[in-house]
């Protein structure tokens, strides 16, 4: 299986030659964006017992697994910085494939370049669990802020890891491909990705097959990335999600995780980037 999904993963990056569709927008529907108070950043300290057993890289390991998140990081803000781009989604054919520790890990090495801040979305909110990677206990998070009218500043969250912030999901809704593409969201998106010209928004999604979210939000994103497993994913289920996510939104690469060692695999991240991603008119 793993020369068919490599396979499948070149045939993906010939697909992105093709043009994008452009940004869609809600038009008058969507309401002028939130201001967001930071200074209210809630600071809480994650120790080093739950970051090593999520697997978190914090910058300060020396080790393969590590090392392979700062060139990942490396390739993403050279495409990002090339195309004027900071809102990244990330995401995945099916569940349980790394797509959020690939976020979390991402967002971590970024973070820790020095003119740069990180904002990390849990938008995956069927299930969000990004406060569950950190050890934290659930608490109010987007979606309360898009169906309750909770203020979004209590809510974000300082893990002492470079200059990262989060923003928790909050609690499960099953009407996740609504909220996420409500006027309430995409007010705030817009204040989100023009606020800070250094900063990079990360939205850790849904998986792609069997719900709408993530085709619904992709005029939210700039770019996408693809978090692919080794032994799992299989080549008619990433078919598939290319085939969903087609035209829809750049993609700058696919991610192989588990590749041999349950490790990412750069030669393979490499091998399959999508590569010169077009601008969308």
């Amino acid at each position: 299986m793993k020369d068919t999904l490599l396979n499948a993963m070149n045939r993906f990056k010939e697909q992105q030659h093709a043009t994008h569709a452009p940004h869609r927008s809600n038009g008058s529907q969507a309401a002028a964006p939130p201001t967001v108070i930071y200074s209210r950043t809630r600071s809480v300290v994650i120790s080093d017992e739950v970051l090593q057993r999520h697997r978190i890289q914090t910058g300060r390991e020396s080790n393969q697994f590590s090392d392979a998140y700062k060139i990942l990081r490396t390739q993403v803000i050279h495409r990002l910085r090339e195309n004027n781009w900071n809102v990244l989604g990330i995401t995945s054919p099916k569940e349980g494939e790394g797509k959020t520790l690939t976020s979390i890990n991402l967002a971590i090495a970024l973070a820790a370049e020095p003119t740069q801040t990180v904002l990390l979305v849990d938008a995956d909110l069927r299930a969000p669990r990004l406060h569950e990677e950190f050890g934290l206990e659930s608490s109010e998070g987007l979606t309360e802020f898009l169906l309750d009218d909770r203020t979004i500043e209590n809510m974000l969250v300082s893990p002492g890891l470079g200059r990262l912030i989060l923003l928790p999901g909050g609690r499960g809704t099953d009407h996740s491909s609504d909220v996420l593409t409500s006027p309430r969201m995409s007010a705030l998106g817009k204040e989100l990705k023009h606020r800070y010209a250094s900063r990079v928004v990360i939205f850790d999604l849904p998986p792609v097959l069997g719900q709408a979210d993530v085709l619904a939000f992709t005029p939210q994103l700039d770019a996408l990335l693809l978090v692919v497993e080794e032994g799992k994913t299989t080549e008619s289920e990433l078919q598939q999600a290319m085939q969903i996510l087609k035209g829809s939104v750049p993609i700058l690469g696919t991610v192989l995780n588990k590749a041999g060692r349950d490790r990412l695999s750069l030669s393979k991240l490499k091998r399959a980037n999508a590569g010169d991603v077009k601008q969308r008119g």
